[in-house]
């Protein structure tokens, strides 16, 4: 693969790159509402964005809900771009961003046809399917390494 960079930044930093890559996986290809999308919380987040040969292909949102909990969220992929191993990359980036941040345990709502990649990075399914903007989820949870007991 080129030149594939990861990067941790706020919202501020990678603002036009975070909204070009969400607009067209979720807006675009999922039929999102912008404004569900981008619900005021991204201010408050940090962001990483994966760039291949300095253009932004990819991104997630990671909040800190508690300081032993984070939710990781609007994991996106151009879909020009799956298929690569890129969104294992980026997942295995926030979850060594999580362990150094000392988080004991990390959640995403996982869209129903992507449970299986996210059990194979450590997630578990927790309760019941729901519906976010229409589109069935389960809620995932992983203990971070740091935290398993001996």
């Amino acid at each position: 693969m080129a030149d594939l960079t990861l990067k941790i930044v706020d919202y501020a930093t990678a603002m036009a790159d975070i909204q070009f890559v969400r607009a067209a996986v979720f807006q675009i290809e999922q039929g999102v509402a912008a404004e569900l999308d981008f619900d005021g919380q991204d201010d408050r987040a940090q962001h990483l964005v994966a760039y291949l040969d300095q253009q932004p292909i990819g991104t997630a949102r990671i909040r800190f809900l508690t300081n032993q909990l984070a939710k990781i969220e609007r994991v996106a992929v151009l879909a020009a771009y799956r298929g690569q191993g890129i969104g294992q990359k980026m997942m295995l980036a926030i979850m060594d961003y999580l362990d150094q941040q000392n988080v004991a345990e990390s959640k995403i709502h996982a869209q129903r046809y992507v449970i299986s990649f996210y059990s194979r990075l450590g997630f578990k399914s927790q309760g019941d399917e729901f519906y976010e903007a229409g589109i069935p989820h389960i809620e995932m949870r992983r203990i971070h390494p740091n935290q398993r007991e001996s």
